[in-house]
């Protein structure tokens, strides 16, 4: 269901469980009403303290996306896929526009950004996963091409 955490990302562990929560909802992998799985599940999955995941989960709670119930676990609110949706939306093309905005101050072109975008797409990539190879080396070509 979550994918990876990355200690190494910019991204905050906590964050990225928060949005690995958001992301699965967001894209249907999880359903509202849906019991996710117990703090101490993921801790020992993504190998971090039970605390860090316990945070992420009380921020979700706080932003309305789940609904702890004592004794029986934390579940997906039934309102939470379009909260969800557009929050996701909103982070995402928040990401790219800085990430483009960067490519451009750096010097490439938009043929380079193009294919970065269009291999990162087709790679199969996860959130927080490493950047497969064939997409770094994109990194050690030097034209500009605008």
């Amino acid at each position: 269901m979550f994918d990876n955490i990355n200690i190494h990302s910019s991204v905050s562990v906590y964050e990225q469980i928060e949005n690995q929560v958001k992301f699965a909802i967001a894209s249907g992998r999880v359903k509202p009403g849906e019991r996710l799985p117990t703090v101490h599940q993921l801790a020992e999955k993504f190998h971090v303290n039970v605390n860090t995941v316990a945070k992420a989960y009380r921020d979700l709670q706080v932003m309305g996306l789940l609904n702890p119930r004592r004794g029986f676990g934390v579940f997906v609110r039934e309102d939470a896929l379009d909260k969800c949706r557009e929050a996701c939306a909103k982070q995402v093309v928040g990401r790219l526009h800085e990430a483009i905005s960067e490519a451009k101050a750096a010097g490439m072109g938009s043929r380079e950004i193009k294919s970065v975008i269009s291999q990162s797409y087709a790679s199969g990539a996860t959130p927080y996963g490493p950047v497969p190879d064939n997409i770094s080396a994109l990194a050690k070509s030097s034209g500009t091409s605008k």
